[in-house]
Parts: structure tokens; sequence; C-alpha cells
């Protein structure tokens, strides 16, 4: 009897045209937040667009080599509650999923945060470079595509207006130089789950006062998380590194000699997840 029932609501479902995965909770609107660790793999590249020569100072030549970078943490209201992120961004809409489990919404940068990981080195001394953003930014679209029942893929191309801010450490020039440009990496495949699926360990992040224009002030509200877990194989199929957790997992994207990778993040010899308390 009790197949039967579980037979008969079967085809309930399909004569309502409805399925599990078509039955998916709504994405929540909500913020998305990451860590760049220092391993060499987030670079901005000045080959494709050198930095003039003459702007260190008088005399230096053209600048056309790649900066490796490092996350720097975000500025908040109430110190560390984006446990130590350097990068947000934020998803503009609720996204509920069609017949055929595609949910669509915006997205747009709202933080970042980057640092050289080595100074930069030029005839007139070595300077620091950061990076953050450069006004508001402009929002473009995400696609949602719901595969598994625990998550499945999603499309995001990203745009960043940036502000490049380079203060030196010593030498002939003692004042910071400032240089604006853009970012445009196109989207692909990532892979997303709920928040709820077990394998994932991530902490939600209640609303929150951030630094969005690099002045280390925190200035503007942000929603919080939401159920919505980038970056996460819906399967639980990830294998972090022995005796590790893996707290955050690894998400590039990149073009035109720009690359930008959040995580992997990982706690080790039985330490909790920097996110999880």
């Amino acid at each position: 009897m009790r197949n039967k029932g579980i037979f008969a609501a079967f085809v309930v479902m399909v004569l309502c045209g409805l399925s599990p995965l078509v039955a998916a909770p709504m994405i929540e609107r909500g913020i998305d937040v990451f860590t760049t660790t220092a391993n060499g793999k987030t670079f901005y590249d000045f080959a494709a667009n050198p930095i003039p020569a003459g702007f260190f100072c008088k005399g230096s030549t053209a600048f056309t080599g790649r900066v490796a970078l490092k996350g720097l943490p975000l500025e908040t209201e109430i110190p560390g509650q984006l446990l130590g992120s350097d990068t947000v961004v934020e998803r503009l809409d609720d996204a509920a999923f069609d017949e055929n489990g595609v949910a669509r919404t915006r997205v747009r940068f709202r933080a970042l945060s980057l640092v050289s990981i080595v100074p930069i080195k030029t005839s007139c001394g070595a300077f620091h470079l950061y990076i953050t953003l450069d006004g508001p930014q402009r929002a473009t679209p995400m696609r949602i595509y719901r595969t598994h029942e625990q998550g499945g893929t999603f499309l995001a191309p990203l745009t960043a207006a940036v502000r490049m801010t380079f203060v030196p450490v010593k030498g002939r020039s003692s004042r910071r130089l400032v240089l604006t440009g853009s970012v445009n990496f196109p989207g692909h495949d990532i892979p997303w789950s709920l928040e709820s699926n077990p394998a994932v360990n991530m902490k939600r992040i209640p609303p929150v006062v951030v630094d969005t224009n690099g002045d280390l002030v925190p200035d503007s509200l942000l929603s919080g998380t939401s159920n919505f877990a980038p970056g996460w194989s819906p399967r639980g199929d990830v294998v972090p590194k022995a005796g590790c957790r893996l707290c955050q997992p690894e998400t590039c994207h990149s073009y035109s000699g720009e690359q930008h990778c959040t995580g992997p993040v990982y706690a080790c010899d039985g330490m909790p997840c920097p996110d999880i308390q």
C-alpha cells in the first residue's frame, strides 16, 4: 500500500506539470562574499594596457608587468562581520525557477579590496598597488540552472570599474598615484548549491555596513547572505586536502590579462572554518 501511495503522488506531480527540481525554493536576493588567497592566481597584467612613461615620476619608463594580488579584508561597521572577506558580489533580485529549471537575476560588484603581494619595482622606487571599486557598478544578467536536488550551475558575466592606487614604499616619489580602469569577465559555468546542503560549510551573514569605496570607512548597508552558496558542488563531491576541511571552494574569473580567483580556503588540524561559529 505504501508503494502505491508513493506512485500515486508521483502521478499527481506529473499530471500537474511539476517535478522535484521545478519545485525548488526561490533563490533569495543577497550578497555573496569571497576571500582572495595569496597563491598567485589573482593578477592584473599591464602588458595590454601599459602604465604610461612618466607616471611614477619624471623619466619613469612605461610599466608592462604583471602584478600578483591578494585580498585585504574589508572594513565593516562591526569589526570582522565579513569574516575576512575582501570581495562582495550582490544578487539584486529574488530568482524563481521556471518550468525548465532556470532562474534569472542581476548581479554586480559591491565591494573589492585587493593589494599587491609584493611591491612594484620602478626606477622611481617601489609601490604597493591597491585595487578597489571606482563608483557605482553596472549590473549584469545572471542565470541560475538547477540540475540537481541541491543545486546546479550558474552563469554570470561580471564587470567592474576599478581604482588602482599606487602607494610609495620609499624612493623619489612621496605621493599616492591613481589610475582608473575596467575589468570585464565573461560568464562561465560555476557550480552552486543550496546553503542548506550538508556538504556546504558556510554561515549566514546578516545585513552588514561595508566600506565600498576603499577609504577604509564603512559606508553602505548591504543585505546579508541568502540560501545561495556559489562555488559549492551540489553533489558534495569536492575532495579537500588530507586532514583539512574545505571552507570556501576555489572560483576563478579571467579574461584578457586579468584573473581573480577566490579560495580555496581550508581549516586543518581540527580547526573550524573561519565562517563557521
